[in-house]
């Protein structure tokens, strides 16, 4: 008799490469970052197992998370920042629609110099304006009732108040990186791969940034015209980066 296949074979795969991209892009030491990939058909996802290093993971070894933070699928233990991931799913794949099919954290060094100094990454160039239009978010310093609570749930929550704060929120399905004050940065994207690629570009706008300040302290952020400009050129109604889809 043939062996029954997982339902969660595939979304464990997708997992398990978007992983291995975190030591392929030097984007962590040792088990520092970790990704997830997410269904939202099916309600779940996988997540890299906490503290395993990566030359130690495979597709088995993911952990399948249901939207409750329940283990549905897995033997280990999965990341400590699993519910950090559970309240972005929740809050911005499934309760605000958007395409959101990975998550990434890390603790890359340059992003991780910003989190530090609590500040958002500015805006200085068209590298930035080709991703997002805005200077990079970053969360306050979670508050002692946080962090005396849930610790990574709150961390979610930080992320989520963020982009919902103020008079003009941010949308991430085009906002899809923040950095968390004295902790460091998270990326999503439609597919666990494209988030470990907003990972990397986030890491790089990070080292760029502090080498421009460090070349100009006093590098004012781009202006917006050549914003709009280079980032309609990519994601706009118009966009001609790159080539067409084949239908």
């Amino acid at each position: 008799m043939a062996k029954i296949k997982s339902p969660y074979r595939e979304l464990c795969q997708k997992a398990y490469e978007a992983n291995m991209e975190i030591p392929a892009r030097a984007l962590a030491l040792y088990t520092w970052g970790n990704v997830s990939a997410f269904d939202k058909n099916l309600g779940v996802f996988a997540i890299k197992p906490s503290g395993v290093p990566y030359e130690e993971l495979s597709e088995q070894s993911m952990v399948v998370i249901d939207m409750e933070g329940k283990t549905v699928e897995g033997t280990l233990r999965p990341s400590s920042d699993t519910p950090t991931h559970l309240v972005l799913y929740r809050e911005f794949a499934i309760q605000e629609g958007r395409a959101i099919g990975g998550i990434i954290h890390t603790h890359s060094t340059h992003a991780v110099a910003w989190a530090q100094a609590c500040k958002p990454i500015p805006l200085f160039g068209t590298t930035h304006a080709d991703h997002i239009q805005v200077p990079v978010p970053c969360t306050p310093y979670l508050s002692l009732e946080a962090v005396k609570g849930d610790y990574e749930l709150e961390t979610g929550k930080q992320i989520v108040d963020l982009f919902r704060a103020g008079k003009a929120p941010l949308n991430p399905a085009e906002v899809t990186m923040a950095l968390v004050g004295g902790h460091g940065p998270f990326a999503w994207g439609e597919t666990a791969l494209k988030a470990v690629y907003n990972g990397v570009v986030l890491e790089e706008i990070a080292r760029m940034a502090t080498l421009t300040i460090m070349n100009n302290p006093k590098a004012k952020p781009l202006p917006l015209h050549i914003v709009k400009k280079h980032y309609e050129r990519k994601h706009g109604s118009g966009a001609y980066y790159g080539q067409k889809k084949q239908v």
